[in-house]
């Protein structure tokens, strides 16, 4: 089917129905005030409906006309979309881009920056993929992302500093050793110890990393800090968890310990563009946008 109208005439209209009157609106299209009533006359007719009426001096737009504008609005607005998107692809801006951010890292580093830099651009989709210990590194030096909060340094691999996670000992608020004022690494040895697996070997694998103490006798080992505090608050041991998750999470189901020379420990954050100077516009635009949104914090 063959369309009566084009997208110009109803951009005309639409300025004519913003500015008040046609003069107003042909300055400010920057055409002549001929041109304008020529082009309103002509859809008129394509439509048969009167668009546009004079009232005493001024030439305004009919209700019929105010009517077909306002479901016309948001296909003159998909318009420009498109128009913008066709720059932003010209320009080379990436469809897609990886984020991988170490599960150490406070989202909230991540997600509020994202808000932001979605409102600005309508075309790259963002894969978040959360990785630890050596599939951190893993994501980096296979350049597997385009932007990685990871913790220490890579390698080879320039990084900013971002922000510094705390490490506190939690166990559920009803285990005895909540009751306790303090506690030292010894009474940990009998308990269960709640560990988080390095997503990227397998358990069998020498390249496998381990952080912290573990000591135990027992361990449980879980794929994310989710579960981990899952495990704690139901009671099946101890554990070193975020000190942003319990801020966040605990509602009094756990008790973080006063451990003797052992208590908050910090690990920083960083953040790299693995791919270096392959990295796109838009990788580049939110890594940047992360980095300011974390001096701010």
């Amino acid at each position: 089917m063959r369309l009566k109208s084009t997208l110009e005439q109803w951009l005309t209209l639409q300025e004519v129905d913003n500015a008040g009157s046609i003069q107003a609106a042909a300055a400010a299209l920057n055409k002549s005030h001929t041109t304008l009533i020529y082009a309103i006359k002509k859809l008129e007719e394509q439509l048969g409906v009167k668009l546009v009426e004079v009232k005493g001096r001024r030439a305004v737009v009919t209700e019929h006309g105010k009517s077909l504008l306002r479901r016309a609005s948001s296909m003159l607005d998909q318009a420009r979309e498109l128009e913008d998107l066709s720059k932003q692809i010209s320009a080379g801006v990436e469809s897609e881009i990886t984020v991988a951010m170490d599960h150490l890292c406070n989202p909230s580093l991540l997600y509020q920056p994202m808000a932001q830099y979605l409102q600005g651009n309508s075309i790259t989709s963002i894969q978040v993929v959360e990785t630890s210990l050596s599939k951190t590194t893993e994501m980096v030096t296979n350049e597997q992302a385009d932007i990685a909060i990871i913790t220490l340094p890579v390698t080879n691999y320039p990084a900013q500093a971002l922000a510094l996670t705390n490490m506190v000992p939690v166990v559920s608020s009803e285990h005895p050793l909540a009751q306790q004022s303090s506690v030292c690494m010894a009474d940990f040895s009998t308990l269960s110890q709640i560990v988080v697996r390095d997503l990227g070997a397998s358990s069998l694998d020498s390249r496998e990393q381990n952080v912290g103490w573990l000591k135990a006798n027992q361990r449980i080992t879980v794929d994310n800090f989710d579960h981990a505090f899952r495990a704690v608050e139901q009671g099946v041991g101890f554990c070193r968890l975020p000190e942003h998750i319990i801020e966040q999470r605990n509602r009094g189901q756990l008790t973080v310990l006063k451990v003797e020379q052992n208590g908050k420990y910090q690990v920083p954050l960083h953040i790299t563009l693995p791919k270096g100077a392959k990295t796109g516009p838009a990788a580049k635009c939110f890594y940047e946008l992360l980095l300011e949104n974390a001096m701010q914090s």
